[in-house]
């Protein structure tokens, strides 16, 4: 059999166990061609294979390349003031409601012009692409009115021309009111005009929606379903983080690919996510740096069946957090997951909260050859230690990134 390239002399986690575990394989090899994975097993029962290029790993583990599925990458300004508010005890909603938090970086954004936000996500995204990430999603949401909310997704689909990236853009219009604005009045605008002009244009792949009580009621999320359905784009929610709104529910209810953050989240939640396997993405970083004490109730889900997604949620006021492997340690000591649920969050798992199951986050032929190669001695490396980054090398499409 043909290919491009066979790494050898590896360790795999191939994420496409039966059991829903790592899939550990000792002395294995991956083949690719022309980008995608033919070959990720064994290397005793290993076909024969000529490839143009051997890359000899040393021993090292190689895992699916990192997938990052809740991000606000793109947007400008700096909330290190409001960082300093709560350590004073100020509570995240007293500063929302004082015209800080997401407005404050509105206002940031709306001032920056393509170039000024390019500039200012590049150093994010770098950091992350360090640490192992091949695909990420990136959501709009601080624009909160057309034109600057295709300023975002328009930076973040050219982010992907930049590096060595898959970037999955989400339209977040219905983030938070913007000043001056009614609720429903801007509900309406974007379900009317800018999701419609978004889908058309095809700058998002998914519709978001903050259903809160500093947000949008539940009502107004499920208008905003309705109308991103009709428009051909998929559907995903930020619920159950300051109390409950049941937005997970109405979310699976309309078929979503995940719920995140569900600190919050209900039995009836839970059961609704299960049947319409609806993704939990689970943001600890944002617990942590809020100081948050409701943990998501991991145990139900678990037992559910429920599929448990990690991600960085990486923005400037509540997790200006650039790493996915801190991001894995604090899900293990924050929400007690286990090693093997912490790295399936941030490939298998987070893939399937993108609708990308089917193409990365395992290692499996067919699949697209992104790589992550570990110089570590066991998984449980990557979970375990704290500000250490063991990659060895990164792999996007077959090809050193």
């Amino acid at each position: 059999m043909h290919c491009d390239t066979v790494w050898h002399n590896a360790h795999l986690m191939t994420l496409d166990a039966a059991d829903g575990g790592l899939g550990t394989v000792r002395d294995g090899i991956v083949a690719a061609r022309d980008g995608r994975i033919l070959h990720a097993g064994p290397a005793a029962s290993a076909p024969a294979l000529e490839a143009a290029r051997r890359i000899d790993c040393g021993g090292r583990w190689i895992g699916p390349g990192l997938v990052d599925c809740h991000t606000h990458l793109v947007y400008a300004g700096n909330r290190a003031n409001e960082f300093e508010q709560r350590l004073q005890g100020v509570s995240y909603a007293d500063i929302a409601r004082a015209g800080g938090g997401i407005v404050s970086t509105v206002q940031a954004t709306r001032a920056a012009d393509d170039d000024t936000l390019t500039a200012a996500t590049l150093p994010r995204l770098d950091a992350m692409l360090a640490e192992g990430v091949t695909t990420l999603e990136i959501k709009s949401g601080y624009g909160l009115g057309l034109e600057d909310e295709r300023k975002q997704l328009r930076v973040a689909r050219h982010l992907a021309q930049l590096r060595r990236v898959e970037v999955v853009p989400t339209f977040l219009g219905a983030h938070a009111v913007p000043p001056g604005r009614q609720a429903q009045e801007y509900i309406d605008e974007v379900c009317d005009t800018m999701i419609p002009a978004i889908a058309v244009e095809g700058l998002a792949e998914a519709v978001d929606v903050f259903c809160e009580n500093i947000a949008f009621s539940r009502a107004q999320a499920a208008q905003v379903f309705e109308a991103a359905r009709r428009h051909g784009l998929a559907v995903k929610i930020h619920a159950e983080q300051l109390s409950n709104q049941h937005g997970a529910e109405l979310a699976a209810q309309h078929g979503a690919l995940s719920a995140d953050h569900i600190e919050h989240l209900d039995a009836a939640g839970i059961a609704a996510m299960r049947a319409a396997g609806t993704v939990a993405v689970l943001l600890p970083a944002a617990f942590y740096f809020t100081r948050d004490t409701t943990v998501p109730p991991i145990r139900q889900l678990r037992a559910a069946g429920v599929p448990l997604a990690l991600a960085t949620d990486s923005n400037p006021g509540t997790s200006p957090l650039t790493s996915p492997l801190l991001a894995m340690n604090m899900g293990a000591t924050l929400f007690r997951l286990t090693v093997d649920e912490c790295i399936a969050g941030f490939t298998r798992e987070a893939a399937r909260a993108l609708g990308r199951h089917g193409r990365i986050g395992r290692l499996a032929a067919g699949l697209d050859c992104d790589l992550a190669i570990w110089d570590i001695d066991a998984p449980a490396d990557l979970v375990y230690r704290m500000g250490f980054n063991p990659l060895h090398a990164r792999v996007f499409r077959g090809e050193p990134a």
